[in-house]
């Protein structure tokens, strides 16, 4: 009988964690959107349009990295697992987050950019082949 009781406290002390992540994520993801709509202004206001653009477009890849995660731990909610699919998702928005921002300020070789490209690809083949053999559910 304590064996059940302690194993359903457990299960709601990771509810109530992971509520209190999925509010965390959404208030920054809210308060990162309205920065970055506030931040537009900075786009001409910076000394080069470059400058401008490059805190824009840092900004929008934070926030599609952030909406992945948000998704993520939603779909734990869902269904109670980590789905593959969505966790590779997240590497692939992130690995480009940092590969179009190292791209951007013009500190990558030809090698570099190959392997970034490789990396990025050997991620997208393993959400193509997570998508295409899904786990089997037992029973």
């Amino acid at each position: 009988m304590s064996q059940a009781l302690l194993l359903q406290a457990y299960r709601r002390a990771i509810r109530l964690v992971f509520n209190l992540v999925v509010v965390a994520l959404l208030v920054g993801l809210f308060v990162g959107a309205w920065r970055t709509f506030l931040e537009l202004g900075f786009t001409f206001t910076e000394p080069t349009v470059r400058l401008g653009l490059k805190e824009l477009v840092t900004n929008v890849l934070s926030l599609v990295v952030l909406l992945e995660l948000v998704r993520a731990f939603v779909e734990y909610f869902e269904v109670d697992r980590v789905r593959l699919e969505i966790l590779l998702e997240i590497g692939i928005a992130l690995a480009l987050r940092e590969f179009l921002l190292l791209l951007y300020e013009a500190r990558l070789s030809g090698m570099d950019v190959f392997f970034w490209g490789l990396g990025i690809l050997a991620l997208v083949a393993g959400r193509t082949l997570a998508v295409q053999f899904p786990p089997r559910r037992a029973g």
